[in-house]
């Protein structure tokens, strides 16, 4: 009776890891929680197009017919690029970027991402670049460009915060987590529930001297950067705009 008292709690520890673990096997991927709707259905590239890095102000200022023309080239070559498995979007690291047939504004992103050692990738907001993921290892060969801070970062800021607050990158070929926040021209970024952007405004790219500001709407694009990438449960909650 003694021997069963003392060993009692060992076997409720275990049934609870056990009852953890069948949990954590039974969630369905690409299942976007409540407030959120799935932009990857899992099964295929539905609700998406191939869009290179592209000024949206230019794409937006051609013909109907030019962009017809240009569309469906771009999405041949996604086609080549692109593929689904397992519930997972991959990329080769090759084509165009896979770029959401909406425009959005002010949302939260969640999005899950995983890549190869030297990896270099990233999430455009508005078709802009980039919330930044990269191999932060100095095996990675991009400590020179400040790889070393860790991805989340918005790499193409001059003069606004660039450089994550911390490095929160897990090891490379496990999954990372993205919480990504934009209202107005304001953007926060949480990398595997560690903020690294606090509220920085996230310049606008296509402006050399950026004295103008973001888009107030446009694509969501995952970058192809040369190494392979893979992507899955892509969910975005709208918020509400802040001006009339």
């Amino acid at each position: 009776m003694e021997t069963t008292t003392m060993h009692r709690p060992l076997v409720l520890a275990a049934l609870m890891a056990m009852s953890t673990s069948v949990c954590l096997a039974d969630a369905k991927q690409n299942v976007p929680p409540k407030g959120y709707s799935a932009l990857f259905n899992g099964k295929d590239l539905s609700g998406w197009q191939g869009r290179p890095h592209f000024d949206p102000a230019k794409w937006a200022a051609l013909s109907e017919d030019e962009r017809a023309a240009k569309q469906k080239e771009f999405d041949e070559d996604m086609k080549k690029h692109w593929r689904v498995e397992n519930g997972v979007l991959i990329n080769d690291g090759k084509g165009v970027y896979l770029t959401t047939d909406k425009d959005y504004g002010n949302y939260e992103l969640l999005i899950d991402w995983k890549m190869v050692p030297k990896g270099d990738s990233g999430v455009y907001l508005r078709g802009s670049p980039q919330v930044q993921i990269w191999d932060t290892t100095q095996e990675g060969g991009k400590w020179k460009i400040k790889a070393d801070k860790g991805s989340g970062g918005l790499f193409n800021n001059k003069t606004a915060p660039s450089d994550p607050l911390v490095h929160a990158d897990k090891p490379i070929g496990e999954w990372n987590n993205f919480r990504i926040k934009i209202v107005d021209d304001k953007v926060s970024v949480w990398l595997n529930d560690k903020l690294v952007v606090d509220d920085a405004t996230m310049e606008n790219y296509w402006d050399k001297d950026r004295k103008t500001p973001l888009y107030e709407t446009g694509p969501i694009q995952l970058q192809t950067h040369g190494g392979e990438m893979q992507w899955k449960n892509i969910f975005l909650k709208p918020l509400p705009p802040t001006k009339s």
